[in-house]
């Protein structure tokens, strides 16, 4: 059974990995005469970003303003430190509080996604196009006009100021179960009969041979997971009191609102923007081969 389940997740593996060829060619020169235009306008504001967190104090306010950095300085992270340094909470617990949160919210909303994306793709029941057009819907809706009804459900079961709002409200992630569940329904449902009728159960079927079709768009949604986990301060400012709980996000927001009204202040803005984000670019430079794959596939029928 295991050698016909290997075969399967071959073929389909083969079929899934060809969106991106190996080799260019030269009839691949008229895309590149549009998308490195685009892809240099793209990258502009991140080039910004890390202009401006290196600007001395006259560059930050120089009129006309200057998009590159002339006379680049660490003075702005240095000024980030001594702030730091002024908090009653060690800046490793704020850290420790994101981390910890990220990871965990990484693991829940795969673990959902994926479960509930096969029930949606592979099973056959009642309301089952209904439930993926909500799922669908909610992708329509901000965090900001559900602030109310989410604070009030929070509020009744007991989570205020506790470290598992860092993470239970992040677990729902509309997008993912989307993306996983598209990508899910090109999976050949006659591989699985084939599975089933070897004897193969439903939890067998989803980690030996769904899961290493769809590792693009886990990927995908992992990463998209961390990157809500890690940049939102909303939970530690509206749903924790304790500053002991609160995360790193939230502790770059309150140093950029209270130094970014001063003059002084917007250079340590820019470098704690900076260092917020760096961990978001990293983890795409190394994955973004997987973000491709699943953008291609999750379209295709």
């Amino acid at each position: 059974m295991s050698t016909r389940i290997e075969k399967g997740v071959e073929i389909m593996s083969y079929r899934g990995t060809k969106i991106n060829p190996s080799k260019s060619d030269i009839s691949h020169i008229k895309f590149y005469v549009i998308l490195i235009p685009m892809s240099i306008l793209m990258t502009l504001p991140i080039i910004y970003l890390i202009s401006t967190a290196f600007k001395p104090m006259d560059e930050l306010f120089a009129y006309p303003p200057r998009f590159f950095v002339q006379n680049p300085t660490l003075e702005n992270f240095e000024d980030l430190g001594y702030v730091m340094t002024m908090s009653g909470v060690p800046l490793s617990r704020y850290i420790f509080n994101s981390v910890f949160s990220s990871l965990l919210v990484v693991v829940g909303t795969l673990l959902i996604s994926v479960y509930a994306a096969y029930i949606l793709s592979k099973k056959d029941f009642k309301s089952k196009k209904l439930l993926f057009s909500i799922n669908t819907l909610s992708l329509m809706f901000v965090q900001v006009a559900v602030r109310i009804p989410r604070y009030l459900i929070i509020e009744k079961s007991g989570l205020l100021d506790s470290l598992a709002i860092l993470i239970l409200p992040m677990l729902a992630m509309p997008v993912g179960l989307f993306l996983i569940k598209q990508f899910m329904d090109q999976v050949p449902d006659a591989v699985l009969e084939a599975a089933r009728i070897d004897g193969a159960n439903d939890f067998r079927m989803i980690h030996k041979i769904i899961i290493p079709v769809i590792k693009p768009a886990i990927v995908t949604v992992a990463i998209l997971a961390f990157q809500v986990s890690w940049n939102t301060a909303d939970a530690s400012m509206f749903y924790v009191n304790s500053e002991s709980l609160k995360t790193f996000a939230y502790y770059m927001a309150a140093i950029s609102t209270a130094t970014g009204n001063s003059v002084a202040g917007q250079g340590i803005a820019a470098a704690g923007a900076l260092v917020l984000f760096i961990p978001n670019l990293v983890i795409f430079i190394i994955m973004q081969s997987n973000v491709v794959n699943t953008m291609a596939h999750s379209g295709i029928k």
